[in-house]
């Protein structure tokens, strides 16, 4: 298991534009490696500054679009075009700015398409794409994400996996439909922990004192049940993105400079 690596940034606007940064880099150096490149996804006020931050920057452009897939962590079991649906807000915050290439777009299963009220059966056909996306070299059911992004809860949720419900204790299934999520609505769709260690890195966002608790118990040990930010990880590289306020309860061991 890799030890988490702290990036910590004077404030929320800071760190997305620096996160969009680094991932600008990260796409094209696994484009240039590999002809494509595979990112997952995340929403909430941290994943969406961070897409705004991209759209926003110059070098986006040194992006091919039309050579990355994208994929979503979860999604709220919502109809298609919901403002609250997490690929609603990513398509008003980069996705319909971009040249990508829709088929390439990953979007998970709305309660509006065939799959109706069924989100089991909407969190199977998801996990049949991915499995479809799978090659030989991924030695599983899910592609290797080369970055995997993840907004961290108050609570210490990540994706719509929430400390003590079944969905963080699920360790086969790859996508899992959630109910009875704490946080409204509260029928979702989830990667799971297993499916979430396949990418070769994971990034959690945390930004804001209210994320600033989370953060402290997710660094201090504790356990993925408890905590499921604990539980995510990446293969070769594990990153927290955190603002001051969001790292502001962190051991004096574990906080890293500031930067610039």
């Amino acid at each position: 298991m890799n030890t988490p690596q702290l990036v910590v940034h004077r404030d929320k606007e800071l760190m997305a534009q620096a996160a969009a940064a680094r991932l600008i880099t990260k796409i094209v150096d696994a484009q240039a490696s590999r002809g494509t490149a595979s990112v997952v996804l995340t929403g909430g006020r941290n994943g969406n500054g961070l897409l705004a931050a991209l759209a926003a920057a110059p070098a986006r452009d040194a992006i091919d679009w039309t050579r990355l897939d994208l994929w979503w962590g979860d999604e709220r079991y919502l109809p298609e075009g919901d403002p609250e649906r997490n690929v609603t807000q990513a398509r008003e915050a980069l996705l319909d700015s971009v040249p990508l290439d829709p088929e390439r777009v990953h979007a998970m299963p709305a309660s509006d398409g065939p799959y109706g009220t069924d989100v089991e059966a909407a969190a199977e056909a998801y996990a049949a794409e991915l499995a479809k996306a799978a090659g030989p070299e991924n030695h599983g059911s899910v592609p290797t994400f080369d970055v995997l992004m993840l907004g961290v809860g108050p609570d210490t949720h990540v994706a719509s996996l929430f400390p003590e419900l079944p969905a963080v204790r699920e360790t086969e299934r790859t996508v899992v439909g959630v109910h009875g999520a704490p946080k409204p609505p509260p029928t979702r769709i989830s990667l799971t922990l297993p499916a979430i260690r396949s990418a070769r890195e994971v990034w959690l966002l945390a930004a804001g004192e209210d994320k600033a608790e989370a953060a402290a118990i997710a660094l201090s040990g504790a356990g993925e049940i408890q905590a499921p930010a604990a539980g995510a990880r990446g293969r070769s590289r594990t990153l927290w993105l955190l603002d001051s306020a969001a790292a502001s309860q962190l051991p004096r061991s574990l906080y890293p400079p500031a930067s610039p």
